[in-house]
């Protein structure tokens, strides 16, 4: 008989704490079930919820069925006024179909194909984006970072313009003998290099709209997953001062390469000259952009679920473990007529992984510390609910010891190693190789740094406030499986990105979370030392998060 939903919720039963003493490192007495992953996914994947968008009937859903499963596991509630949730007020928008959309060059008019030539969102809580035949900037790779010695602006006057940037990081292409050669970390892409960075740029110098070339390589995903969103976009409500743009999207390669061209400029001369550090602003003259789209919005108040056990020793200091529940809600039919982004590995792996958590902690006796288990919202339009939680705590950030999130793990079985994501920032670094060796694995660098993966998850805002953070991620490269190896991983990794955000991320029969529950079990094995210790994560030296001020409250 197949299990229902009801029947699976009811396996979240604990055995009473008191009956199981605490393990040791290598030694755990309740172990990460890979099946219960399984089985969770395969529940919060379904259909019924609807593939989970903010402020939908399947957010709805998706939140009362979080909390079903905490108050099942025996924790106590985290949020609001005593509640299990915390309310993230945003705004929801969606572009309607342009009545124009076209940039008119030297040679004409060029007309620009939605989804095709380019994407394009608006945060802006109007009725219609209106631009009329605005001028178009190339600023490079849009970096101001003065503690580099590099700034790509030159004091360029963007208001009432269009920016159009390079995606990732002045060095991403360089070569040696460029200015910009190791300048931001090689191929390991810093915050500079995210699209969000780009466009926060873009409006803090007054452009009404900002455009990102589109690369594979230094987006770290394809075209398909730029355009996923449909239009739809996220944001917390924010003050006139602090606006977004009005337009915020992307050219495809062939489009811009196709404007600079029909606007005098070679793309690939320009791309060149951006790795210098006497690269200035470039003025497409000639070239200007007009847009006239509908726009709907309405204010929505989404929700994180939170839930935890209270410590006995040390109650006001506090370990964090998170992932968010939300995906694509409902999109466009794909080949097989499926509309619903269900986000089985991005990112219901990563709730399995906390319920999880919550279960084996909740199995033990009570730990010194307080431990939190999050369920994030809009994780995926901008780390929006773990953003607003840093700036509204609910628990002291500078008593926050550390927070490990989990966003995306391979469901391909056991592997050799453990892929580290941003090497270099804090010592639980080490606490993950120590747990990797108890496991007989190793700890290696990320294989594919230019994916910036540490600035695209839930612990970002927690690392900006000063929390020592440690994310686990399975997109950082192949994994070294124990039956196939790095080309087995590499099958894998091949085949989930092309499902990333798509309709075909779903749970299947012949997903094997073995790999996954031994990727649990080591944040499990480094938040039980921790839990059970006066021990405090350190930033390294070198890090850029070692300086910042965690809010006290």
């Amino acid at each position: 008989m197949k299990k229902t939903i009801i029947g699976l919720l009811a396996m979240a039963a604990v055995v009473p704490a008191a009956a199981v003493p605490p393990p040791v490192l290598g030694q755990v007495s309740w172990p990460i079930e890979a099946s219960r992953l399984s089985d969770t996914v395969k529940v919060i994947a379904s259909d019924y919820f609807e593939g989970r968008a903010p402020g939908s009937q399947g957010e709805k859903k998706t939140v009362a069925w979080l909390i079903k499963q905490y108050q099942s596991l025996g924790l106590e509630p985290a949020g609001d006024k005593g509640g299990w949730t915390q309310a993230v007020p945003l705004v929801h928008t969606r572009l309607g179909k342009a009545d124009r959309l076209e940039i008119t060059t030297q040679q004409g008019k060029r007309p620009l194909q939605s989804d095709k030539d380019i994407y394009l969102a608006s945060l802006r809580p109007v009725n219609r984006i209106a631009l009329n035949k605005v001028p178009l900037v190339f600023v490079g790779y849009g970096v101001s970072a003065p503690e580099r010695g590099w700034d790509d602006f030159k004091g360029v006057d963007l208001k009432g313009k269009i920016a159009v940037f390079l995606i990732n990081d002045p060095d991403f292409s360089a070569v040696s003998g460029d200015d910009a050669f190791e300048k931001f970390g090689g191929r390991s892409m810093t915050y500079y290099g995210r699209w969000t960075y780009k466009f926060e740029e873009a409006a803090r110098r007054g452009a009404v709209g900002a455009l990102i070339i589109h690369d594979s390589q230094g987006a770290g995903y394809g075209w398909d997953t730029v355009i996923a969103p449909a239009g739809e976009g996220y944001d917390i409500i924010r003050g006139d001062k602090d606006k977004p743009v009005a337009l915020q999207g992307w050219l495809s390669q062939a489009a811009a390469q196709d404007i600079f061209a029909k606007s005098g400029f070679d793309l690939d001369s320009l791309k060149k000259q951006a790795r210098q550090k006497s690269f200035q602003p470039v003025s497409l003259k000639g070239s200007v952009f007009s847009a006239s789209l509908p726009v709907s919005y309405q204010n929505i108040t989404s929700y994180n679920v939170l839930g935890q056990i209270k410590g006995a020793k040390r109650p006001d200091e506090t370990i964090m473990f998170g992932a968010h529940w939300d995906a694509y809600g409902i999109g466009a039919p794909d080949s097989q007529g499926r509309t619903i982004r269900s986000g089985a590995i991005d990112d219901g792996v990563g709730v399995a992984a906390v319920l999880e958590l919550a279960r084996v902690f909740k199995a033990e006796h009570q730990p010194d510390r307080t431990l939190v288990f999050a369920s994030w919202t809009a994780e995926e339009r901008g780390i929006l609910g773990s953003s607003y939680y840093a700036e509204h705590p609910l628990f002291p950030l500078d008593k926050t010891v550390a927070n490990f999130t989990v966003d995306v793990l391979q469901t391909a079985g056991r592997s050799k190693d453990v892929l580290l994501i941003g090497a270099g920032q804090n010592s639980l670094e080490n606490d993950l190789a120590a747990a990797a060796k108890e496991e007989n694995r190793v700890v290696k660098a990320e294989l594919l740094p230019e994916r910036g993966l540490f600035f695209r998850a839930d612990h970002l805002p927690f690392a900006r406030k000063g929390v020592p953070v440690l994310l686990m991620m399975g997109m950082a490269g192949a994994y070294d499986l124990r039956e196939g190896g790095m080309a087995a991983g590499e099958k894998w990794l091949s085949g989930y990105m092309k499902c990333y955000h798509q309709t075909c991320d779903r749970w299947t029969e012949n997903d094997d979370f073995e790999g996954a529950a031994e990727d649990v079990k080591l944040i499990y094995l480094m938040g039980h030392h921790l839990a059970f210790s006066d021990q405090k994560p350190e930033w390294l030296p070198n890090s850029e998060f070692k300086t910042k001020t965690v809010t006290k409250e």
